[in-house]
């Protein structure tokens, strides 16, 4: 198998990118980076009152992100080390748009430009989508007292904006594969079989031969 410094697992809340993440982790024996989700002061506040507490959310998220691909540049992409993120920082922007002013978003689009410029892009993105009660089915599993207070509603408007996100990534950067997924049909947390297809699905992008000099395009 050849190298993939770095792929991302993305999709809506409770899909299942950590658990896939650590999958793959394990499997393939790449770094797992994990974004920072129940250490954000602001977040249990966020889904009480959406429009009060957004910004703080954000910001805080971003700034927490920036830090993690700062180090995993430094420590493991840059020496050719392969990692596998269960996330892809573009969401700040799924979600920012969602729930920002006009005004919070343009400021917070400026600030995100600037700490995203000379990250890196990942060379394979695999989304996961499903319906919202198989979302909310898990969301339930997974037991985060942080999540009770999520409304619904919020959450498919969040599927329906990860689905247009991540048509117009694929559109802006044709050379980095997009794996699609559906989470109603495939449980790969409870069906190994589920999960041997995922990874057979990623193999045959693997051994495409994308190379370091290849990975070395930044945002």
């Amino acid at each position: 198998m050849m190298n993939i410094p770095f792929i991302t697992v993305e999709g809506p809340i409770g899909v299942g990118k950590t658990s896939l993440s650590k999958a793959i982790a394990d499997y393939y024996q790449f770094h797992l980076l994990k974004e920072i989700v129940e250490e954000n002061p602001f977040l249990g506040k966020f889904y009480a009152d959406i429009e009060e507490w957004s910004f703080q959310t954000e910001m805080f998220f971003l700034c927490n992100r920036y830090k993690q691909l700062e180090d995993i540049d430094k420590k493991y992409l840059q020496a050719g080390k392969s990692v596998v993120a269960d996330y892809h920082i573009y969401k700040n922007l799924i979600f920012a748009k969602r729930t920002l002013k006009n005004e919070q978003y343009d400021k917070y689009l400026k600030i995100y430009d600037i700490l995203t410029d000379g990250m890196p892009k990942p060379n394979i993105i695999i989304y996961l989508s499903a319906s919202l009660d198989t979302l909310l089915s898990r969301i339930a599993k997974r037991g985060r007292e942080i999540e009770h207070q999520i409304d619904p509603s919020y959450l498919q408007q969040l599927t329906e904006d990860y689905e247009i996100a991540m048509t117009q990534w694929e559109k802006e950067n044709p050379s980095i594969p997009i794996i699609r997924f559906n989470g109603d049909t495939l449980d790969f947390v409870q069906n190994k079989q589920d999960l041997t297809y995922i990874f057979n699905t990623l193999n045959q992008y693997l051994q495409k031969g994308v190379t370091i000099d290849e990975f070395t395009r930044k945002i």
